[in-house]
């Protein structure tokens, strides 16, 4: 195990997905579920914006400005999987540098891309800022176990391995980064190890239809000035 005290840590997402919901309007994690209950009558689209609650147990649960960005990582499931969740748990990761996030994103975007003959465009990216403060499972240095676990690719031993630390309640792993070689990264189980977001900057991923061949900064805004 290690203490990791990432303050911050530097999650990179679409900008697509909202940086505010119905978490940050709550101010007690405790009443989430009835304030989703009682939203959603009167708005179809907030169930589907906040996501499986259940996910998250009770007395884990993070709400209060910020809190949209971390508890969306955990209520929102991606059946594919990722490195470290089979699919029927979320996981939040991040990069212990804003370099190490973009080169962690620029892999997985350019396969999602890939995958479904996307077109040319510039993807927009937001970047977050969250203190990740925990003891986690530690995967750094000579560790030959974790090497299966590392695999560029093939996430099936991390999975199994993911699986196994969540389900003995451990909080994450930190993990060397498989994209960038000097990086470190988190994959975090929980949020109570993690402080709500703030917002940073906005890339664009400049995609050309074949491979991302740039990354540039956007405004404040979000959008690029220029299409």
């Amino acid at each position: 195990m290690a203490a990791v005290r990432w303050r911050p840590s530097y999650p990179i997402v679409p900008s697509r997905f909202p940086p505010r919901g119905l978490f940050d309007r709550v101010a007690d994690p405790a009443d989430l579920d009835a304030a989703l209950a009682v939203e959603s009558l009167t708005n179809d689209r907030l169930r589907d914006e906040a996501g499986d609650l259940s996910l998250v147990a009770a007395d884990e649960r993070m709400a209060g400005p910020g809190s949209t960005p971390v508890m969306a990582a955990f209520t929102h499931l991606n059946p594919a999987g990722s490195r470290f969740s089979d699919g029927s748990y979320g996981v939040f990761y991040a990069a212990a540098s804003q370099a190490t996030a973009v080169r962690e994103t620029v892999y997985h975007r350019e396969r999602f891309m890939a995958d479904s003959a996307q077109p040319p465009m510039t993807l927009e990216m937001r970047v977050y800022h969250v203190n990740v403060v925990g003891d986690l499972r530690d995967l750094r240095g000579h560790c030959v176990a974790a090497a299966p676990v590392l695999a560029a690719d093939d996430y099936r031993a991390a999975q199994a391995f993911g699986g196994a630390e969540r389900a003995a309640g451990g909080d994450g792993i930190v993990y060397p980064s498989v994209r960038d070689a000097a990086g470190e990264c988190v994959a975090v189980f929980r949020p109570r190890v993690l402080s709500p977001a703030v917002q940073g900057r906005h890339f664009g991923y400049v995609w050309d239809g074949a491979q991302i061949t740039d990354v540039v900064t956007l405004g404040d805004s979000g959008i690029a000035p220029h299409g």
